[in-house]
């Protein structure tokens, strides 16, 4: 009898089914279905899409006919206006990129350092950010205006020549870089919070060891704040890629050809200074017709990013992995 009693104490545990395992699995896709039902129908379907079509001549109303390479060759080959397009969007990467971030991060020194009204300032700093793209453009246009806007009588009342910004190819890309720069809060609010996150005892520990303002930010701030520091590169490196709106919209007003309803003969005034790779695209594929041909210049553009991307996040890992130690 006790024998029995402790063989049946020390019995295995029965084993469980596949039903239940089953039965989660099932579960969680049930809850995951809108997430991947949306990935499948706004980014997978078109993005085999584009790369089909790009393979193609196609004019949205008669079938695809299969080309080939055909519009990848012409695009590297035959198509001057590429490479204006390409090297303006390639200006404003690199130029907006660091402009961006090393502004944002300026601004958010020196909210962080102050003592009073922050909320406020905060605030101010911010609301540019919140305005829609076309107004904000808009008003850029009027601030900027060659005649009789209030930033050229001003530098002329100092006496500094004023520029003819939008107007001027010398001069377009540089004033598209200041409006940036003005709706750039978000990035602001996001490394401000970093900031402020920075453990104090670091900096104190430092002060005491004799390190002054610039030490303290070069070796405790800037490590500490890195990961938000590479996504804002990452975030403004895609923004630059797919400038389109602010650069059409200023264009427009510089030249006079926009109407009322908002739609513009002109593109990429002055002296197609202002013409960006999107731009271009949206020429080809809705006003000339030529989707095969927009749907190569999408698959590019899309890889271009992707590389990008990759690159930077494996720098910022091998970072902070040196960092860790490893």
């Amino acid at each position: 009898m006790t024998a029995t009693l402790e063989r049946a104490a020390v019995a295995p545990a029965p084993r469980r089914t596949a039903r239940p395992r089953s039965r989660n699995r099932w579960t969680v896709l049930a809850f995951m279905s809108p997430a991947i039902v949306g990935f499948v129908v706004f980014f997978g379907y078109p993005l085999i899409a584009t790369a089909y079509f790009s393979f193609t001549r196609y004019d949205l109303i008669n079938a695809p006919e299969w080309i080939g390479f055909d519009n990848y060759v012409r695009m590297f080959t035959s198509e001057p206006l590429v490479k204006v397009a390409a090297w303006n969007t390639l200006w404003l990467v690199v130029v907006l990129t660091v402009a961006r971030v090393v502004f944002a991060l300026g601004v958010a020194s020196v909210i962080a350092r102050l003592k009073s009204g922050v909320g406020i300032i905060r605030t101010l700093c911010y609301l540019p950010s919140l305005a829609p793209p076309v107004a904000a453009t808009l008003v850029f246009s009027f601030l900027l205006n060659p005649e009789f806007g209030p930033v050229n009588a001003f530098l002329n009342f100092v006496g500094i020549s004023s520029p003819l910004w939008f107007s001027d190819p010398a001069w377009s890309k540089p004033a598209l870089t200041l409006l940036v720069l003005w709706g750039s809060g978000e990035l602001m609010i996001i490394i401000l919070a970093a900031l402020l996150d920075v453990p104090q005892e670091q900096y104190e520990a430092a002060e005491l060891d004799g390190a002054g303002a610039i030490r303290r930010f070069w070796h405790i701030t800037l490590p500490t704040i890195s990961p938000v520091l590479m996504f804002g590169v990452v975030n403004s490196i895609i923004f630059a890629l797919q400038f389109f709106t602010q650069a059409v919209v200023a264009g427009s007003v510089a030249s006079g050809s926009a109407d009322v309803a908002g739609s513009t003969k002109i593109l990429g005034f002055p002296q197609n200074s202002t013409l960006t790779y999107p731009m271009w695209l949206y020429t080809q594929g809705f006003r000339y017709f030529n989707m095969g041909y927009a749907a190569a210049m999408a698959v590019l553009l899309f890889a271009v990013s992707f590389v990008f991307t990759a690159i930077l996040v494996r720098q910022m890992r091998r970072a902070s992995h040196v960092e860790e130690g490893g």
